[in-house]
């Protein structure tokens, strides 16, 4: 039996929860697809998303891509000790990924990286 691996949440300075609050936000029933996802990663790890993620090409980032009528996106990478961390969430309304939300994810994960070379 593999190790489980762990799903962390990016979390600011002020120890804000911007993923969290992103799907807080949605209905009930994207909430609940939401929470499968997450599920499947922790279970099967990387081989748990197929066919529902892509590695974002150029990047450490990783999008997992929720169907329905939301579309909605969760970007994530894959950390030492088998842990994901959530870095941003979006409803995806177009057909390419707006760079303004790959933008912000990659810029949470350097913030992510800087806090733990600081602690």
């Amino acid at each position: 039996m593999h190790a489980a691996w762990k799903v962390e949440l990016y979390e600011t300075a002020r120890s804000e929860k911007p993923v969290e609050k992103f799907i807080d936000s949605l209905e009930a029933k994207a909430r609940l697809k939401v929470a499968r996802a997450i599920e499947l990663l922790q279970e099967f790890g990387l081989e748990g998303g197929y066919p529902h993620v892509k590695k974002l090409t150029g990047s450490d980032l990783w999008e997992y891509r929720i169907l329905g009528s939301d579309n909605i996106r969760i970007f994530y990478v894959a950390t030492p000790g088998k842990i994901f961390l959530l870095l941003h969430g979006f409803k995806k309304k177009k057909q390419k990924t707006p760079t303004k939300e790959i933008r912000i994810a990659k810029e949470r994960l350097q913030e992510y990286f800087r806090g733990k070379i600081q602690n």
